[in-house]
């Protein structure tokens, strides 16, 4: 497999939004009690608003034997700020999807490192991801490559 890891363009656009529609379908169907249908958050989370923000990165992984678009990731800068704790330069990963065919082939791995040197190269401290308590798969591969807890958000149903 011939694969480039490389900066989002306004041409893979497109392709990123299907990508995103993607995503967003596996965790409705996951747990359609908790996610909206992808067609309900398409404009909200348009990849283009991405693109556009400086303090925001996207990167996407390049089949180049097929030049299909195959996975992406994105990500932001922001400062951690909180009451009880001190300001911390933070980067942010916020999404991560890979074409059902591509995973188990390592494409995850080579994006999240991407996007992590990025963030360290802008000078920050530590990188944040959420994880959905149902995508087992996710936490097994952000935890890997050297995620830990750092706080536990508990549910409770009251209806």
């Amino acid at each position: 497999m011939n694969i480039q890891i490389r900066a989002a363009q306004t041409q893979d656009l497109p392709k990123l939004d299907e990508l995103m529609f993607c995503l967003h379908q596996e965790h409705h169907l996951a747990s359609p009690d908790l996610f909206k249908s992808p067609q309900d958050i398409e404009q909200e989370k348009s990849v283009a608003r991405y693109l556009q923000a400086p303090d925001c990165l996207v990167y996407i992984a390049l089949d180049l034997s097929t030049g299909e678009l195959v996975g992406f990731v994105t990500g932001h800068f922001a400062e951690l700020v909180s009451t009880v704790s001190k300001p911390v330069p933070m980067g942010s990963i916020d999404e991560l999807y890979i074409v059902p065919s591509y995973r188990q082939a390592g494409l995850a791995s080579q994006l999240l490192r991407k996007i992590e040197q990025t963030l360290i190269d802008y000078g920050v401290q530590q990188l944040f991801v959420e994880v959905w308590d149902f995508n087992q798969a996710a936490k097994t591969l952000y935890n890997k490559i050297g995620y830990n807890h750092h706080i536990h958000w508990l549910r409770k149903s009251v209806i």
